[in-house]
């Protein structure tokens, strides 16, 4: 214990020099348990001397040999959140019957405080407010406290924030509630000055005591609002095209058409509406489409948004233009953007977009991936107790770390001045393209991009000799579902053979260990320890990743795998009775106020979004009418949803024109699931684009040729899709070969195995690539199926 406490004393003493705080005093002794019994007591002690000597408390309270002073419950939890609060002088529980049983026990209301712990304004109410000892005080004798993760426990953050939402208040975190000993909210909201929330809790605490029977009736009423906003409403009805246009109406009309993303500040990419409109750009020539998606991408990939020197992208932006983030590093915003400049990419050929995909990709495979394969949660905004100092310049600093002509053509670049733009420093950014740096300084821009990655890399060394911004360590399932989907797909997109291994190998970890038993899952896992049973999401998400890598790879055990964990989600989570999923189960709480199902996408797709998007893949790679029906099924739920407000529902709606309408893309599967296409580029010159087109068979199946033989029989047929000017030319196909089927005495030409195509592609001037349209039927030696069509489209990127 002596190794343990002097190595802690030295952490801590540093700590409190560099922050700048006063050093604990010689008479503070002794660890002091807020209203704690002694046994209890000898638990917490016991976790804290377990953490070991390189575990360092988040407090200013400290004990004379540098032990934390305040020791609380949450030092038991396995959130990094939970552990940051561990040495509040506060009484903290967790979410859990004990909280709820001691205030029905004392008649004490509870106070429920949820947050996460990359979040700023949540460090800054615990510095103000939980680490107050004086406030930390009245709470605990006031109330019954409770802290949430929202990141373990989103099932409870929809809950209580939209009961914050259905009472007219503005939702963020942390997010502050007042609650029944029964769980029911009656007054909410987020950030509390800490005079406000001591004002606010005398309040709260008075009316509780002199009004409580109607304080009850108001939460009952709350509660009530929620499950009916957590709950599919109204008729069900079928979904069609023109709930998805209307979706695509309502996305662009909101659009600011000089900057991109959402009028307005703070400005939040919206990844959800983005995949969608990439999507419906694959599906057709609509410039409008395109060139919204653009604007949007070119400027937060130019804007202080994006690290500029480590790849990534912060969670948002605090004003219009792009420029001053919220510094936070979040994993899902990594994913989801690298998804969508991997697919602008290969929709438009622009290298800029690929670049920004790859420089994303390659941040989280350096800084944020465990050493197991799988990718850590978040990065802080703060660094030395100050927001986004890791991520400023300085010109001085930037003179000191390039070469003369370099930092100056660097400062040129990212726009940076003496008087700076954030707390006297830079927030690097462009204000131009590089294409148009390029062409106003007369440079080759090729050798400019050179040059300018030797100089990124050196800033990032610099960099990398500051105080990292806190990184939260905990591997989340559907955060890790979702960076596996982006790297498979960008894999195959971008021609990048290692990050489809990356996402292997990822996957393969969290099949290993995050999977307790045939078809369920943990949550998460922390150090090594997994936690909470899984819910909706993790496999909704786990199940697009498993598909995503069988798109990638062609193996087929990544497909039974995304079937197992689809099974599952089915069995765990679809309400037989209303249809759609909920967000979580009896086995994680079956005590909630509500159970919801939450459709609509928010920061990230819904599960009930990916759910279908996954239900919908599964339908046209297996055959399989049972997926088909449930996805009909989730969409009727959501119906009348979707009808108050399409463009809420963006992922869900991807999902359905993927069930209503055929699959285009430069992978599509036909024949349920039997044959697969690819397409793609082989050479690039100006109009012309010479493609190879791959048809891959299962064993057992083939497409007949382009002459069958027999009348009745469907020939293959390749050729661009009719659009006037277009034109296509088949300049080397392979040899068909001759088979007798068991229903067939006489020699049929087929293909079967793989096979591969070569054409040109001559577009008219300013038109994208059009659908390569193939023509086919599938049999085996007893059936042949339905002709049908299969529309590829080639990616413009190599």
């Amino acid at each position: 214990m002596r190794e343990i406490v002097s190595a802690h004393r030295r952490r801590f003493m540093g700590y409190l020099l560099l922050a700048g705080l006063p050093l604990p005093g010689a008479a503070q002794t002794e660890i002091e348990f807020p209203l704690h019994p002694p046994q209890l007591r000898a638990r917490l002690v016991a976790a804290f001397e377990a953490k070991g000597p390189d575990y360092v408390p988040r407090t200013e309270h400290l004990l004379e040999d540098g032990r934390p002073r305040f020791i609380n419950r949450l030092i038991l939890e396995d959130s990094p959140y939970l552990l940051q609060h561990a040495h509040n002088p506060v009484d903290w529980y967790p979410w859990g019957e004990e909280a709820f049983d001691r205030a029905r026990r004392e008649g004490k209301a509870v106070f429920l405080s949820i947050g996460y712990s990359t979040c700023h304004w949540c460090h800054v109410m615990e510095r103000e407010s939980f680490d107050n000892e004086e406030i930390a005080g009245l709470m605990s004798d006031k109330f019954v406290c409770i802290k949430v993760d929202r990141e373990q426990r989103p099932d409870l953050d929809e809950i209580y924030m939209t009961a914050l939402q259905v009472t007219g208040k503005r939702g963020g975190w942390p997010m502050s509630s007042f609650l029944t000993p029964d769980r029911d909210p009656f007054f909410g909201a987020t950030y509390f000055p800490p005079e406000q929330f001591r004002a606010l809790m005398d309040r709260v605490e008075q009316v509780w005591n002199e009004d409580r029977e109607q304080l009850v009736e108001q939460a009952g009423r709350i509660s009530d609002a929620v499950r009916q906003a957590t709950a599919a409403r109204g008729e069900a009805e079928d979904v069609g095209q023109p709930a998805i246009t209307q979706a695509v109406n309502d996305v662009l009309g909101r659009q600011d058409t000089r900057l991109g993303g959402q009028q307005g500040a703070p400005k939040f990419p919206h990844e959800p509406e983005m995949l969608f409109l990439l999507d419906e750009a694959w599906r057709g020539e609509n410039d409008v489409i395109l060139e919204a998606v653009r604007r949007s991408l070119d400027h937060m990939a130019r804007g202080g948004l994006y690290d500029q020197v480590g790849g990534g992208f912060h969670r948002y932006s605090t004003d219009a233009e792009w420029l001053v983030p919220h510094f936070e590093k979040m994993l899902y915003n990594q994913a989801h953007l690298a998804r969508a400049y991997a697919e602008a990419s290969a929709l438009t050929g622009d290298l800029t977009y690929s670049r920004v995909a790859r420089q994303t990709l390659d941040y989280v495979l350096r800084e944020m991936r465990a050493p197991n394969g799988t990718f850590y949660s978040a990065t802080d905004a703060d660094s030395e107790g100050e927001e986004g100092l890791f991520f400023l310049w300085t010109i001085a600093q930037l003179r000191e770390a390039l070469d003369r002509e370099v930092s100056e053509r660097v400062i040129d670049l990212y726009g940076v001045t003496e008087e700076g733009n954030f707390e006297d420093s830079n927030i690097l950014h462009l204000e131009e393209s590089f294409p148009a740096f390029a062409e106003r300084n007369d440079l080759d821009l090729t050798q400019m991009l050179r040059e300018l990655d030797v100089a990124l890399e050196r800033l990032w060394q610099v960099r990398e000799r500051r105080e990292h911004p806190l990184r939260d360590d905990k591997i989340l399932l559907a955060w890790n579902g979702m960076m596996v989907t982006a790297l498979a797909s960008a894999g195959s997109l971008l021609a990048e053979p290692s990050y489809i291994a990356a996402a292997s190998r990822a996957a393969d970890t969290l099949w290993e260990e995050l999977r307790r038993s045939s078809r369920r899952f943990y949550r998460v896992s922390l150090n090594g320890s997994e936690s909470i049973p899984a819910m909706q999401e993790d496999y909704a998400y786990f199940a697009e990743a498993l598909v995503a890598l069988y798109d990638a790879t062609g193996e087929r055990v990544w497909l039974e795998r995304a079937i197992e964990v689809t099974e599952g989600m089915l069995e765990q989570f679809w309400d037989a009775e209303g249809g759609g999923f909920f967000m979580s189960g009896p086995e994680i709480d079956p005590h909630l106020i509500a159970r919801p199902k939450s459709p609509s996408d928010g920061a990230i797709p819904s599960g009930n979004s990916v759910a279908l998007n996954v239900l919908a893949q599964l339908y046209r790679r297996t055959g399989e009418t049972a997926y088909r029906d449930r996805s009909s099924e989730l969409l009727r739920a959501f119906s009348s949803n979707i009808e108050r407000a399409p463009a809420a529902h963006t992922y869900l709606l991807k999902g359905a024109n993927f069930l209503l309408n055929r699959e285009v893309g430069p992978l599509v599967f036909g024949a349920q699931g039997h044959v697969r296409a690819s397409l793609t580029l082989s050479e690039s010159v100006g109009l012309r684009a010479d493609v190879v087109l791959e048809l891959v068979m299962e064993e057992g199946w083939h497409v007949n040729s382009f002459e069958p033989r027999q009348k009745e029989l469907i020939p293959l047929v390749i050729d661009i899709e009719s659009t006037g000017e277009w034109q296509f030319e088949l300049r080397s196909t392979p040899v068909a070969e001759e088979v007798t089927l068991g229903f067939q005495d006489e020699a049929l030409s087929v293909y079967q195995g793989t096979v591969r195509f070569e054409g040109t592609i001559v577009r008219p001037e300013g038109a994208q690539l059009g659908p390569l349209e193939v023509h086919l039927q599938a049999c085996n030696d007893e059936v042949c199926l339905r002709p049908e069509v299969l529309a590829l489209k080639v990616p413009l990127v190599r």
